[in-house]
């Protein structure tokens, strides 16, 4: 059935007669958009090769030329995601990522709660230049919490409220707040900005990460005080973890010169990423130089980079997307839903509706199993509505974006770090949906209030 239901989607409506005073492409672009967005919440197939059967099913119906089914693929933000991929592989590869987690982890971790922040840091730190937050979380973060929480014999099961529910939850939660602070932070980011610059809004990657400062700032600091009393860790004394940070330091050696080269390199993309635009360097570009580095230096080769699965899935799914969302805003589509769905908050004071907007858009993440799935199909309109409340286009398609990010938390499976996370056993059901309802809670408080007030004062909103 999970492989019918796609196909019967687009046949079914494609015989359906087309809406009054839409554009035909539009309505077939919109069918096959649908279609290829169904097949990826019900994954027949790995999401990238639903994805490009909807680039193919764009060319064999003659909804769109090759030339322009393929437009995606040519986006500098395409490849921006992509060459992020490569040059997290260097944090990886060189040890330098883990390095960073185990000072953090000396440093902060005499208390469970302070342990936390360390593994909160830890996250942060790797979000600028790691845009796959499964690599970030499962492959960083997630080993050395797990290696905490059993130096103090806490499992899965009877033995995880002594510290591994806590934890866990922690570093779900770091994850998705870190995901919105930077545009190469999550893979779905470059997708807002190619929303956005459809509606003639630019966004950079220092504006993105100043708007994103404050408010994401005040969640990270709350959160792990929070979740330690809505999961209240038994063990709050951490000596062990100091001794074992240590341990694996002293394993680790030296810093290296592999390490030496990836932390100046990534310190220099982060000066160029904030202000290469005013020595004419576009963040692709950088990220270009970047990788070139990396490879002129013998940090990364080229069989790694050919052999980079994740970046090269990415780019197929992502082309796929800005492909489609291009178009759906090209042909109408975009402003002919908005009207509609702009209807049910007519008459409403702007404030009110920028609130209710917001949450809306929020909360319907409780439907998706992707942050990306939820960006294509909602990101686009929401924005016109929000704009048609006449709040300053910058702010408002920057709040969006924000938000898309942080109500990832709301489930188990709202990203792809969740069914890694919540499969690890700590986390029962009940307690990770009443953590992600409370802080949801606690986040829209923030970012509707201190949040828009920041915006504003930056003089985004």
């Amino acid at each position: 059935m999970r492989f019918i239901a796609p196909f019967l989607l687009g046949i079914v409506l494609w015989h359906c007669q087309v809406p009054e005073g839409m554009d035909v492409k539009g309505w077939q672009v919109m069918i096959i958009f649908f279609s290829t967005l169904l097949g990826v919440m019900v994954m027949p197939l790995p999401m990238s090769a639903v994805t490009f059967m909807g680039v193919a099913a764009l060319g064999v119906t003659q909804t769109l030329t090759l030339k322009q089914a393929l437009a995606g693929y040519s986006e500098p933000i395409t490849w921006l995601i992509m060459l992020a991929f490569f040059i997290s592989h260097g944090f990886i590869k060189t040890g330098l990522g883990l390095r960073m987690a185990y000072c953090f982890m000396r440093l902060l971790g005499k208390k469970t709660v302070t342990l936390g922040y360390g593994l909160t840091l830890t996250d942060v730190m790797l979000a600028p230049a790691m845009p796959s937050i499964t690599a970030r979380a499962g492959a960083v973060v997630s080993p050395i919490m797990k290696s905490i929480a059993e130096v103090y014999e806490s499992y899965p099961g009877e033995t995880a409220k002594r510290m591994g529910t806590f934890l866990t939850l922690v570093v779900f939660h770091a994850n998705a707040i870190s995901s919105g602070m930077f545009l190469t932070a999550m893979a779905g980011n470059p997708l807002v900005v190619k929303l956005a610059a459809d509606q003639d809004i630019d966004i950079t990657w220092g504006g993105w990460a100043l708007g994103a400062l404050v408010p994401s700032l005040l969640c990270l600091l709350v959160m792990p005080l929070l979740l330690s009393r809505i999961a209240p860790p038994t063990i709050r004394e951490t000596p062990k973890a100091v001794s074992l940070a240590d341990e694996k330091l002293k394993a680790l050696g030296d810093l290296k010169r592999d390490e030496w080269i990836m932390g100046a390199t990534f310190v220099g993309l982060l000066t160029l990423w904030v202000g290469g635009r005013y020595l004419g360097l576009a963040p692709t570009l950088v990220a270009m130089v970047g990788v070139c580095i990396l490879l002129l230096c013998g940090v990364l080769n080229w069989d790694e980079i050919k052999g980079n699965k994740g970046a090269w899935d990415t780019m197929i799914w992502f082309g796929a997307f800005v492909t489609m969302a291009h178009y759906l805003s090209a042909y109408g589509v975009v402003s002919y839903m908005s009207q509609y769905i702009g209807l049910w908050f007519d008459g409403m004071p702007a404030a009110v509706s920028v609130v209710a907007i917001c949450i809306i858009y929020y909360f319907a993440h409780y439907f998706f199993a992707a942050t990306t799935a939820q960006i294509s199909a909602m990101y686009a309109s929401f924005l016109v509505i929000l704009l048609a409340t006449g709040i300053p286009p910058l702010g408002a398609a920057l709040l969006l974006a924000y938000l898309s990010n942080i109500c990832a938390v709301v489930t188990h499976y709202g990203n792809g770090p969740a069914p890694i996370l919540f499969g690890s056993g700590y986390v029962p059901l009940k307690i990770w949906w009443k953590a992600g309802f409370i802080m949801s809670i606690v986040y829209l408080t923030i970012w509707l209030t201190i949040g828009t007030s920041w915006l504003s004062w930056l003089g985004y909103l």
